[in-house]
């Protein structure tokens, strides 16, 4: 088989440590290295004097984060899904897997996994967050429900959501121990003025002094949160605006129904602006997100039509804004 790059590197990526094999016209030269910085830095001169060309490492959760951060620019580095490369069953040590990778890819026999350019990838850190953020927001949410229902305090029933101005007002109310059903009730605004008897009702409140303070630190909690995602935001917007080009792409992304302005930044951040550059088709993006059905046949039966995991920060977006797209009116 030809060899298309004489001189390459596989490398075994672990939290600690790394092997890493250079193929130097069929001579094979293992080292190990750990993953400090200085350490990464010699391996890159290493590669670097040794005129390696090509480099490939398997995508181990985040350990192969800093060693392509460190390698990126000064030589080609490939990334690889490791169930492409996976090891013979009683053959698998880490000197065989670098060797194993240097191989492949001295024979080019490797599928590069889609690893967007820096400017993305700092956008997609920012989204990311933003999204954990989002979560710990909603979950946040719901134990403050729990603990009012556990109270017997009955605001969630009554109020559409408990988390509006009125609702914290009550809540901040409760929890530094007002009992006065008429105050508290007292304390909605706008439409929730006409349930002010069902208010009274409903929050007659039976809470301990324990609730009380974890009540009151999950509001605290609620705003810190609010304020970490104002932050970001703001950060993500100063992002977009210093690149013209997503800046564009963002509002083009606005004008399909059921897309608004953060699903089109977390588009961007999952697929990048170059769309056409790693999909060749729409068909290859959907599988990429695990959009559509898997295909898994043998004697003429489909034995199972699940679809892969795929990329769930962007399948997430993708299904949010065809939930929104179906509630709109006036589309086709």
């Amino acid at each position: 088989m030809q060899v298309v790059y004489p001189i390459c590197c596989g490398i075994d990526v672990h939290a600690k440590m790394l092997v890493a094999c250079l193929l130097l016209n069929g001579q094979k030269q293992t080292r190990t290295f750990s993953t400090m910085t200085d350490d990464l830095l010699h391996l890159r001169d290493w590669l670097v004097k040794s005129q390696c060309t090509h480099v490939a490492i398997e995508s181990t959760g985040v350990n192969w984060k800093p060693v392509f951060n460190i390698l990126e620019g000064s030589l080609k580095v490939v990334l690889v899904n490791p169930l492409h490369v996976k090891a013979i069953s009683g053959h698998k040590t880490d000197i065989r897997d670098a060797e194993r990778l240097a191989d492949l890819l001295a024979h080019d026999l490797l599928r590069p996994s889609f690893i967007p350019p820096p400017d993305i990838r700092q956008l997609r850190e920012l989204t990311r967050y933003r999204e954990s953020l989002v979560r710990q927001q909603a979950s946040l949410a719901n134990r403050i429900i729990k603990v009012l229902e556990s109270a017997i305090i009955k605001l969630a029933q009554v109020a559409s959501d408990v988390l509006g101005s009125s609702g914290r007002a009550m809540m901040r109310a409760l929890s530094q121990g007002e009992t006065d059903t008429e105050k508290l009730a007292d304390l909605a605004c706008g439409k929730l003025k006409r349930k002010n008897a069902e208010l009274r009702c409903a929050l007659d409140a039976r809470l301990t002094l324990a609730q009380r303070f974890v009540l009151k630190q999950q509001l605290r909690r609620i705003e810190q949160l609010e304020a970490a995602l104002a932050q970001v935001n703001e950060q993500i917007d100063q992002v977009l605006e210093s690149h013209p080009k997503f800046e564009h792409c963002r509002a083009l992304l606005q004008t399909i129904p059921g897309i608004g302005q953060r699903v089109a930044e977390t588009i961007i951040a999952e697929i990048g602006v170059e769309v056409e550059a790693h999909y060749p088709t729409a068909k290859h993006l959907a599988s990429w997100c695990g959009l559509c059905p898997g295909n898994n046949a043998s004697g003429g039966k489909r034995k199972s039509g699940r679809a892969r995991s795929g990329n769930r920060y962007l399948r997430s977006a993708l299904v949010q804004a065809a939930w929104a797209a179906q509630r709109t009116k006036q589309t086709t």
